[in-house]
């Protein structure tokens, strides 16, 4: 069992100026994305789409990530950490620009898939600044920093953004990241130079087959509900034999990234540079830490789905009240972020793992049976800031995990799968949530009607009950209205819509406790490093980390 100690603070340490550069690209990313569930009802009312389509566009970025980011990792070691973040911040603020003037859905889509594009190449960029520039204690600082930054931008987002988009508009909130794209390109002229690696190839099958499996299930998560869980449904663009696209679409992809893993085993065994180095999974204790990355982060993006949706889209209420409402949980996610660093010389990463999974279960049965119609409650405030201790302690616990775990070459890797992993995680995440959620209140409506005597079927047949989804009370108000239904009739409806999409919400808060739950199980594979303790990250190469147990 070989260990090295952590160093100790007499050390000679570098500066942390770099450290800004680099966490404000990461804070880029993280308020575009965090932006988006905020400005759900103006986007909504703009242009003229349903939430499930604002879901999308969170899904479209987290979706250009995740395929493109181990391409990312490839370019940033061939051409070098620092050109590669220099280019692609600027390409993000070319995004942003499209983002902010986007005159339809369509161009706000095409404007996060590209805004995602440039995040991929980003992503592993950070990671490999933050090797080329700090190690030991303060490489574990840094990523502590890296996450608070993600965190302490999801803040602002909901803040600036609920503020700027109650009094003014959605698009300033994303004009802002214009000029911050300029502020970050200018500050990485103060970044230390790195020098990339001619001999890097770049495997354009592994591009192909990486990019094809994450298409494939992000698309079938994401069209669950359109197209349908088993049987395809008449939105479905074709059936096979009847049955949706869909869950084929996640099998499909599935099988591909099978077929990924073998031909990248296959190349790396040939002695050739693969799309993603294996020896940064080659471990039980990382490939635990991927299982119980992906979980928290999709637990994550399905709250942030579902909370914006309830408060803007249910209850009518302002993108500042959405923005208030989350600010506790955002808050927490900071703070725990940067201060579980401060535990990793008293707690063991498996024992700091599984109080995080069981915080977020707690948190999560405790916000299903408190909720109501009003997410101000302090019980409900007091749920959201347990999830978010439990998630920020997660995030920099397990990415630490896989860094320091990983000899220093394979930083860019590591950055890949972080960022595939986060962000398909995302995209699956906010997928679900939506699918589950409109199918939980889709059953709720149709169980109400089928024995309600009260809204006979005629009176039924006048409402498109094809395509259910949240809608606010004055909406489905203004709706009857246009129906021969009478006011006893309207006012029944309005009881079974408030009814059926409060018990949609805690049924699917209570499905993601039970994934949290579950969660805890690939937790208790996490190295128990003893307190003090960090594992050697440089084997000799084409070897496998010593490590304790």
């Amino acid at each position: 069992m070989t260990t090295t100690a952590i160093p100790s603070l007499t050390e000679e340490q570098a500066g942390w100026a770099p450290m800004i550069a680099i966490a404000l690209g990461q804070a880029l990313m993280s308020f575009n994305v965090a932006s988006l569930p905020v400005a759900l009802s103006g986007m909504v009312a703009s242009f003229n789409v349903p939430p499930t389509t604002v879901a999308t566009g969170i899904v479209m970025y987290s979706l250009a990530v995740a395929g493109l980011v181990m391409l990312g990792a490839k370019l940033t070691q061939r051409f070098g950490a620092l050109r590669v973040f220099r280019v692609v911040v600027a390409v993000f603020g070319v995004a942003q620009v499209l983002m902010t003037f986007s005159p339809t859905a369509t161009t706000m889509l095409i404007a996060q898939g590209l805004s995602g594009a440039a995040g991929a190449a980003l992503v592993p960029s950070l990671v490999a600044l933050i090797a080329h520039n700090y190690s030991g204690k303060q490489q574990a600082t840094a990523l502590g920093a890296l996450g608070s930054a993600r965190a302490a931008a999801g803040v602002l987002a909901f803040l600036i953004g609920g503020v700027l988009g109650t009094f003014i508009g959605w698009r300033p909130a994303f004009g802002i990241l214009i000029v911050m794209s300029g502020v970050v390109f200018m500050l990485s002229f103060r970044l230390k130079p790195d020098a990339g690696r001619p001999d890097v190839q770049i495997d354009i099958v592994g591009v192909v087959l990486a990019a094809l499996a994450i298409i494939m299930i992000s698309f079938g998560f994401n069209n669950l509900n359109r197209w349908g869980l088993g049987i395809a449904t008449p939105g479905a663009p074709f059936n096979l034999f009847g049955l949706s696209p869909a869950p084929v679409m996640i099998v499909l992809g599935i099988v591909i990234m099978q077929a990924f893993l073998m031909w990248t085993r296959k190349r790396q065994e040939a002695g050739k540079t693969p799309l993603l180095d294996l020896r940064v999974i080659d471990s039980p204790y990382e490939r635990a830490a991927v299982y119980a990355m992906f979980t928290v982060v999709a637990l994550e993006a399905a709250l942030n789905f579902s909370v914006p949706l309830y408060i803007q889209i249910v209850q009518g209420r302002t993108p500042l009240a959405s923005a208030i409402a989350m600010m506790p949980f955002n808050l927490s996610v900071f703070f725990s972020a940067m201060l579980i660093v401060r535990f990793y010389d008293k707690l063991s990463p498996r024992m700091i793992g599984q109080i995080g999974f069981s915080l977020c279960t707690i948190a999560l049965i405790w916000l299903s049976w408190v909720v109501r119609n009003d997410w101000s409650e302090i019980p409900v405030l007091f749920g959201l800031v347990v999830f978010g201790i439990g998630q920020g302690s997660l995030v920099t616990l397990l990415f630490n995990v896989l860094v320091t775990a990983s000899p220093k070459e394979l930083a860019g890797d590591v950055g890949s799968l972080r960022g595939t992993t986060g962000n398909l995680a995302a995209a699956v995440g906010t997928a679900v949530a939506g699918a589950l959620l409109v199918g939980l209140l889709s059953a709720g409506i149709f169980s109400s009607l089928a024995s309600n005597p009260v809204i006979p079927p005629y009176i039924q047949s006048q409402v498109n009950l094809d395509s259910v989804n949240f809608v606010s009370n004055d909406r489905l108000y203004a709706a009857l209205q246009q129906t021969t239904a009478t006011p006893v009739q309207v006012e029944e409806a309005m009881r079974i819509n408030t009814e059926a999409r409060l018990r949609a919400l805690k049924i699917g808060l209570l499905i993601m406790a039970g994934l949290a739950l579950v969660a805890i199980l690939p937790a208790s594979r996490l190295p128990g490093y003893k307190p003090g303790e960090l594992p050697d990250p440089s084997p000799v190469p084409g070897t496998v980390a010593p490590r304790t147990t």
